[in-house]
């Protein structure tokens, strides 16, 4: 049992966008929680929530898209106290202004986060140095020539070449690779508590992605801080990540220990996830062996269908439970949560003879 001070705790969180055509409810009641110095994995298909729930948490969902519902709890450490000692405060950043000075406080200073492309994310008119300073002056109260020091230092820690130099240079003037590791300069610029990087390898190169997750487990071991690793890369998750959540449709739809996930998966969707990934050697009499795919395609967001989202694309669905009801979340063992009718009392009120599968 984990017995790391609790960090973050998101509760039935509900982001909804609503719009002309309908209402998309991109995030529809996730719940988990992060311990300090733990790194959770978020995996499942583009389009299943996983980014909405991270700028839920940073408050920088934009309209028409708001929280509609649930909690996210930040414990915080008390001033001069330490993660184990003191009670502290805890507070619920969904109930506080997105624009408010104490969020502008926490966003980049208590939690920071790499976005998954950062030629977006930086200004192209300010320099890397300038903008990375900026963020520490603000937050850590210091004088624009120690913010720059500081910065060039920080350039230095994530493994920039020639940090002296490339403090000034502009974005447009660094590689993908190099861009990418000023964006963890300046997410950890202020020593968060949280590090959420939403597949912040996702366009680079393997040799350049090997490097960014090594240096971001590097600092994460120096700074003791707890990373929220989103990415719909299964490696990059078994080498990352200690406990993983995966989401599909703006839910979770399984929680576990990396290592269960992998080698004991509960939810059809973990499953047929875990069946589309490349083996090495996997060839049989002679032929190479084609990869799997999740049968059909994800649901219209705007017309989710009834019961399970998943059912239409699902091998073990049951006709009259899986397309009718909505499976609640069971604990098939400590520390492992499936949302899934094949392990809940549903099934079992339904005859033998009445089990139906609906995808053949």
């Amino acid at each position: 049992m984990d017995t790391r001070p609790l960090l973050l705790e998101v509760d039935d969180l509900k982001t909804y966008f609503y719009l002309d055509e309908g209402t998309v409810r991109s995030v529809d009641g996730v719940s988990f929680t992060i311990r300090r110095g733990q790194t959770l994995g978020v995996v499942g298909e583009s389009g299943c929530g996983k980014s909405i729930t991270a700028r839920s948490i940073m408050r920088i969902v934009r309209r028409p898209g708001r929280i509609a519902g649930g909690r996210i709890l930040l414990h915080r450490v008390p001033e001069g106290g330490t993660a184990t000692g003191g009670r502290g405060e805890t507070l619920d950043l969904a109930a506080l202004d997105g624009e408010s000075q104490l969020m502008r406080q926490i966003r980049g200073g208590e939690i920071g986060m790499v976005f998954q492309e950062p030629m977006t994310s930086f200004s192209p008119v300010h320099t890397i140095g300038d903008q990375i300073s900026e963020a520490i002056v603000l937050h850590r109260k210091v004088t624009p020539a120690e913010g720059r020091r500081l910065t060039i230092d920080m350039l230095a820690k994530v493994g920039m070449q020639q940090p002296a130099r490339t403090v000034d240079r502009y974005p447009h003037q660094l590689s993908g690779g190099m861009r990418q590791r000023a964006m963890i300069a300046m997410a950890l610029s202020c020593t968060p508590d949280l590090l959420i990087a939403d597949e912040p390898t996702t366009a680079l190169d393997v040799t350049t992605e090997a490097q960014i997750l090594e240096l971001m487990r590097r600092l994460q071991d120096e700074l003791g801080m707890a990373i929220m690793f989103i990415t719909h890369n299964l490696g990059v998750v078994a080498q990352m990540t200690e406990r993983v959540i995966v989401m599909y449709m703006g839910r979770v739809v399984e929680t576990a220990e990396v290592d269960d996930l992998f080698y004991n998966p509960k939810h059809p969707y973990t499953r047929a996830l875990l069946r589309s990934i490349p083996k090495l050697g996997s060839r049989t009499v002679g032929r190479a062996t084609r990869l799997e795919s999740i049968k059909g395609t994800v649901p219209d967001p705007y017309r989710l269908p009834q019961g399970c989202p998943y059912h239409p694309r699902c091998t073990d669905a049951i006709r009259g439970v899986c397309d009718e009801v909505v499976p609640p979340v069971i604990a098939v063992k400590d520390g492992h949560e499936v949302r899934c009718h094949l392990y809940g009392p549903a099934v079992s009120a339904v005859a033998e003879s009445d089990v139906i599968p609906l995808v053949m």
